[in-house]
């Protein structure tokens, strides 16, 4: 077996309604379907919920669940808060920034842009503390091998020191790479 694609990513909300709302004005995604039930059909639990689906593009979709008898939405207090985000890819750094200025004018605090030399990304939190990050790639072939030659090298190294390996470091040397 081999997977095809992701189905649906999901997260929970605070409120449905928002959310949808949010994600159409702020991301341009489009509400494609919505749930709801008083039973959990995997458990037969009884918890009521509204589950949403948005069109992320390319076949991606992302969804929340409402959970209105469940207690107060939290985070992993072990889990630095930049660590947990949801990657979303747009088509230039033109359409990154217009997300910028569009975000920031609704008074919605965006760190960014930052530079990743393979990518550029602007990040910033839904209604429901989610971190989102908008990137849109700034990678060429070349750079794409030189990352796929020292992937498992990177990866051996990391495994046998928890120490960060040298081999990408022309990545931070400067800002359009090799």
């Amino acid at each position: 077996m081999k997977i095809e694609k992701i189905h649906h990513v999901a997260y929970r909300c605070k409120d449905a309604k928002e959310t949808v709302e949010w994600y159409g004005k702020y991301l341009n995604m489009d509400f494609v379907l919505a749930i709801a039930e008083n039973e959990v059909p995997s458990t037969k639990e009884p918890d009521p919920y509204m589950h949403v689906f948005l069109d992320a593009g390319g076949g991606n979709i992302l969804a929340f669940f409402e959970l209105p008898t469940q207690p107060e939405m939290g985070k992993d207090p072990n889990t630095p808060e930049w660590v947990q985000h949801l990657a979303l890819q747009v088509e230039s750094e033109t359409a990154l920034m217009e997300a910028k200025a569009r975000l920031e004018a609704d008074g919605i605090d965006v760190v960014g842009p930052t530079n990743h030399t393979i990518f550029k990304s602007i990040y910033f939190f839904d209604p429901n503390g989610h971190r989102i990050e908008l990137a849109t790639n700034t990678n060429t072939p070349e750079m794409d091998q030189k990352l796929d030659t020292v992937k498992w090298d990177m990866l051996n190294e990391w495994t046998a020191t928890r120490r960060a390996p040298r081999h990408a470091d022309w990545l931070h040397d400067t800002p359009a790479g090799p």
